[in-house]
C-alpha cells in the first residue's frame, strides 16, 4: 500500500460498511441453516479479517466465537503458503490443534477475498454442529481423554479448491456424523455466509478501489489501538493476583500486571490438563480479550488493533494451554471460569466494575435418541439461560445467557417440540431461595424436558454446580446449576457432568440454573420491592420473614 493520504470520510464509510457486511453474513447463515442451535439459539459468529488474518469487523453472535476467526485464519495462513491460495478457495477447520481453537463441534469456514491479484481480506464464520462423530451422540463427552474420542478432525484444509468442491472432504464429513442431513444443511449455510461476504466486499472494492479498501482496514486497526492505549492509561497500575476454588476442588490462579503500555495476564501456575475440560492457548486469549475489553473501552471497535497492548502468558500442558492429544469437549467451561477469574481479580481495584456473581456456565445440555414419530435419530444441543448478579442500584437480570455467551437466545418450546423427540412440560424461573440482598440476584430457570421414547440419552456439562454465585457487600450467595433426572416412581438423580445417561419414555430432564448473587444488606431492601418479589413468585412469605424480617400480613 502506498503512503498516499486518504479521505477519512471514505475510510469511515468503508469501515461501517464492513460491519453491515458481517451482519449480512450472519443473517444469511442463520436463515439457511438446518439446526435450531444455529437458527434459533444463534450459536454462531461471523467476521471479516484483513489479508493477514487480523479481525477487522464482526457480526452478531457469540463474542467468544468472533474471537476465534482471526486465529483460525492465521492458522490457515501458517499451514498453506500464500502462493498456493487462489480465488475460489474455501477452507474448513474444526481442529483446535490446527487453528480450530474451540472443540470439534464448532466448524470454521474461511474464504480469501482477492483484488488486484492479492488477498485483501478474509470472510469467515463459525457455528456449532450438533454431531461430528466421536464416542457419544452429540460428540461432547465428559469421559473423553483424547481428542480422537470427540469426533472427526478437519485440520485447516481446502474444502473448495479454485471453485471446485473437494468431494473427498465433504464425504468424510457426511459419513462421520449421526445427523448427515443436518450437517449438510448447516455446512452449505456457512458456505453461503462467507460467499455473500465476499460479494459485498468486492462491491466495495469496485466502488473505492483495493488500495483505499486496505487503507480503511489499517486505519480502523490503528483507531482500535489508540482507543485501547488511551483506556489503558486510566487503569490502576500494578500487579494484581487472585485465586478461585472450582467445583472439583482445583484452584485456578491469575496474575495481572498493568503498565502504561501493556496489560499482561499470567496463567502459568494452574492445574495440568485433565479430561475434556481444557482450553487451547488461543481460546484462553479470547477470554482474556473479552475481559480486557470489559475493563478498558467497551464502545471501541473490537478489532485486531485494539488488542495489541494485551499479552497472555500460559504454560503448555495446563488446562489453559492444552497439548495434543488432550480433549476439549467442554473447553467453554474452562474459558468462562477464566473470564470470571479475570474480572474478579480486578474488581477490588476498579470499584463498580463487577456485579455480584452470576450463574456463569454454558450449561451445555445434549439429549437425543430415536424420534418417537419417525424413528430417525435426533440430537438437541441446548445451552441454558440463568440468573445474573445484582449491582448497586439494580436487581440482577433473570433468565438470560452469560455475558461470555453473548447475544443469543433459548430455543422456543414450540420449536423444540416440533424438531426434537421431547415434550417441554415447563419453562419457568427458578423458585429456589438464594441471592437476596438490598438488590437481589436475577433468577435462573427451571425447565422440564419430558422424553417421549425409549433408548434416549443425556450428556451435560455444568460448572458452578457446587460453589454458588457470590454475593457482594452483605448480599447472599446465589444458587448452583444442576440437572435432575426424574424417573417415574424413583428418587431424583442429580448431575453436573454426565455422559450418555440413559433416558426412557416419560423420564424428565429437569434443568435448574443458578440465581445470581445479591448486592448489599438484605435488611435494607425496600418493602415495596419485597412485596413485588412475593407477588411475582420470586420469594415466599416465609423466606421474606427469615431474610428480610418482612411479614406480608403486617404489611397488608
Amino acid at each position: 500500500m502506498s503512503d498516499k493520504s486518504y479521505d477519512p470520510v471514505t475510510l469511515d464509510i468503508i469501515q461501517n460498511a464492513l460491519e453491515a457486511v458481517a451482519d449480512e453474513m450472519f443473517a444469511a447463515q442463520r436463515k439457511t441453516s438446518m439446526s435450531a442451535i444455529i437458527y434459533e439459539v444463534l450459536d454462531l459468529g461471523t467476521g471479516i479479517c484483513d489479508g493477514k488474518g487480523e479481525i477487522a469487523s464482526s457480526g452478531a453472535g457469540i463474542p467468544a466465537f468472533v474471537g476465534v476467526l482471526d486465529k483460525a485464519v492465521k492458522g490457515i495462513l501458517a499451514k498453506h503458503p500464500i502462493e498456493t491460495i487462489r480465488p475460489g478457495d474455501l477452507f474448513a477447520s474444526n481442529d483446535p490443534y490446527w487453528g480450530g481453537v474451540t472443540h470439534l463441534n464448532d466448524m470454521i469456514l474461511a474464504l480469501p477475498v482477492f483484488a488486484d491479484g492479492r488477498i485483501v481480506a478474509w470472510t469467515a464464520n463459525i457455528a456449532h454442529w450438533n454431531d461430528v462423530g466421536g464416542m457419544v451422540p452429540g460428540s461432547m463427552s465428559s469421559n473423553a481423554r483424547e481428542i480422537f474420542q470427540e469426533g472427526v478432525r478437519i485440520p485447516a484444509v481446502k474444502l473448495i479448491d479454485g471453485g471446485v468442491p473437494n468431494q473427498a472432504v465433504f464425504d468424510i464429513l457426511y459419513v462421520n456424523t449421526r445427523l448427515p442431513d443436518f450437517l449438510r444443511g448447516d455446512l452449505w449455510a456457512g458456505i453461503a455466509g462467507v460467499r455473500i461476504g465476499e460479494r459485498r466486499i468486492l462491491e466495495l472494492i469496485e466502488k473505492y478501489g483495493a488500495d483505499t479498501f486496505e487503507a480503511s482496514l489499517v486505519d480502523f486497526m490503528d483507531l482500535g489501538e489508540r482507543r485501547a492505549r488511551a483506556a489503558l492509561k486510566t487503569l490502576p497500575k500494578g500487579v494484581f493476583s487472585f485465586t478461585e476454588e472450582q467445583d472439583d476442588g482445583a484452584i485456578h490462579k491469575v496474575t495481572i500486571e498493568i503498565t502504561d503500555d501493556e496489560f499482561i495476564i499470567d496463567l502459568r501456575d494452574n492445574p495440568k490438563q485433565s479430561g475434556s475440560k481444557n482450553s487451547s492457548r488461543e481460546g484462553v486469549e479470547i477470554s482474556s480479550q473479552l475481559a480486557f475489553k470489559a475493563v478498558t473501552d467497551t464502545a471501541a471497535p473490537g478489532n485486531g488493533g485494539f488488542f495489541r497492548p494485551l499479552r497472555v502468558i500460559t504454560q503448555p500442558g495446563t488446562i489453559f494451554h492444552v497439548e495434543e492429544p488432550g480433549a476439549l469437549g467442554y473447553y467453554s467451561e474452562v474459558e468462562i471460569r477464566l473470564f470470571d477469574l479475570l474480572l474478579r481479580c480486578l474488581a477490588p481495584h476498579l470499584p463498580g466494575l463487577v456485579p455480584a456473581g452470576n450463574f456463569s456456565s454454558i450449561c451445555g445440555t445434549v439429549v437425543g435418541g430415536p424420534h418417537p414419530d419417525h424413528g430417525r435419530h435426533y440430537t438437541i444441543v441446548e445451552p441454558q439461560l440463568g440468573g445474573w448478579g445484582a449491582w448497586k442500584g439494580r436487581d440482577g437480570n433473570s433468565a438470560i445467557f452469560s455475558g461470555f455467551h453473548g447475544d443469543t437466545f433459548n430455543c422456543p418450546a414450540e420449536v423444540a417440540e416440533a424438531r426434537y423427540g421431547l415434550a417441554v412440560d415447563q419453562m419457568a424461573l427458578n423458585p429456589e431461595p438464594g441471592g437476596e440482598g438490598e438488590w437481589r440476584g436475577g433468577k435462573g430457570i427451571n425447565t422440564h424436558y419430558r422424553v417421549r421414547a425409549d433408548n434416549n440419552f443425556l450428556s451435560i456439562g455444568y460448572t458452578r454446580s457446587r460453589i454458588p454465585p457470590w454475593g457482594v457487600d452483605g448480599g447472599l450467595d446465589g444458587t448452583p446449576n444442576y440437572v435432575e433426572v426424574l424417573r417415574p416412581g424413583r428418587a431424583p438423580e442429580r448431575y453436573a457432568f454426565g455422559t450418555d445417561i440413559p433416558l426412557n419414555t416419560d423420564d424428565v430432564v429437569r434443568v435448574v440454573t443458578g440465581n445470581g448473587g445479591g448486592f448489599g444488606d438484605p435488611k435494607k431492601r425496600s418493602a415495596a420491592a419485597i412485596a413485588d418479589d412475593i407477588k411475582n413468585g420470586y420469594l415466599t412469605p416465609e423466606r421474606a420473614a427469615e431474610i428480610y424480617g418482612y411479614h406480608a400480613e403486617a404489611a397488608e
